[in-house]
């Protein structure tokens, strides 16, 4: 029988399905980011009541998209603009906790949906409205908040583009990338939401009050940038300049930190960051004259020998085909690993647990 990668197992994700048992939530999102989040909600235990419009999520249309994200939910549909909708939307917030919504701010206010009318209904309630920039300004002073994008239209590649994330994802040529992952939607959105949310509901136990929080999918990215900021100021020091990318300290400068060509335009990836991977490396490679020639012996990217060194690394992978490298290196503990396509990956032991969804937690209980 071929080895499909699925696994049936119910423990494969809910392994922590009792955590949020009880919690219960009203999610009126559509789309990716809100159904993801509230898909992780639900394999740690909450409930889930998805409100649609009458014309449904239009991630129906894509493919299994929608039931990998919203299985087990409980789903009702209701027009949005109609009094009875909305009631019956109220009448699931007198006994939830939370509630998700995607809309643009003041679509809420609109539809009667307000924080203040909620939380005249359930004082407890926490509310978590994912934006794709943020309130704008006059929202909140103490932040001086200026702009004026609260309003704005956008999806994924727009929030990834402004957060400044985007241009980091170049080509070894500088060539922008278009990436396939949506990583605004995602970690700027699904996660920070659920961490936001999770918080708030902490503090609504403790303190018998909700809160309405706004998460910002363009600013968490763009906190999330955290390594380019520092690392970028760190190439400038020695080279006098702001690096592109490509060229930042894990863009792929360094030796020791990228990504290299097989003879079959296949990649490896090298993140043998450590002066002790490095070197195991170069032992594999049958590079020993390579071995100090690392950044932390102070061997800069910037200096010959670094360049030296990357052109002949570089020379090396390019002499053997993927299945090659991935041998030489399968018992060295060193950082090293073959660019496994999507088909690879899911057929890889790694993920010989994820569901019949092709889904994996992210985390496995040990005690």
């Amino acid at each position: 029988m071929p080895n499909t990668g699925l696994s049936t197992t119910p423990s494969a994700i809910s392994q922590m399905a009792d955590c949020l048992q009880g919690l219960r939530v009203v999610d009126l999102t559509r789309n990716l980011p809100g159904p993801f989040a509230t898909r992780l909600l639900a394999d740690l235990g909450a409930e889930i009541v998805k409100i649609e419009p009458e014309s449904g999520d239009p991630a129906r249309a894509l493919g299994g998209l929608f039931e990998a994200l919203n299985h087990g939910k409980t789903i009702e549909k209701y027009d949005f603009r109609d009094t009875k909708g909305i009631e019956a939307i109220k009448a699931h917030i007198k006994d939830a906790d939370v509630m998700l919504d995607s809309f643009r701010p003041g679509v809420l206010t609109g539809m009667g949906l307000d924080a203040k009318t909620l939380h005249a209904i359930n004082p407890k309630l926490v509310i978590v409205s994912i934006t794709g920039y943020g309130l704008g300004a006059g929202h909140d002073a103490e932040q001086q908040v200026k702009h004026q994008w609260a309003d704005k239209a956008g999806h994924d590649i727009n929030f990834m583009a402004m957060s400044g994330v985007l241009d980091q994802l170049r080509t070894a040529k500088g060539e922008q990338a278009m990436p396939n992952v949506q990583f605004a939607d995602l970690a700027g959105g699904s996660d920070t939401a659920v961490i936001a949310l999770l918080a708030a509901v902490f503090s609504a136990q403790r303190t018998g009050q909700g809160r309405h929080v706004a998460v910002s999918m363009t600013h968490s990215l763009y906190n999330h940038m955290i390594m380019p900021k520092a690392t970028g100021a760190l190439v400038k020091s020695f080279s006098g300049q702001n690096p592109p990318p490509q060229y930042d300290f894990l863009g792929g400068l360094l030796p020791c930190y990228r990504l290299y060509k097989t003879a079959d335009d296949r990649y490896m990836a090298v993140g043998s960051l450590e002066l002790k991977f490095w070197q195991g490396l170069c032992e594999v490679l049958q590079l020993p004259e390579l071995k100090a020639k690392h950044w932390q012996l102070g061997v800069m990217p910037n200096m010959p020998d670094s360049k030296e060194a990357a052109k002949t690394v570089t020379a090396t992978f390019a002499s053997q085909p993927l299945a090659y490298w991935q041998q030489a290196f399968e018992s060295a503990d060193v950082c090293v690993t073959p660019v496994l396509s999507l088909q690879e990956a899911k057929a890889h032991p790694l993920f010989a647990h994820q569901d019949e969804h092709q889904a994996t937690s992210g985390w496995q209980l040990i005690g």
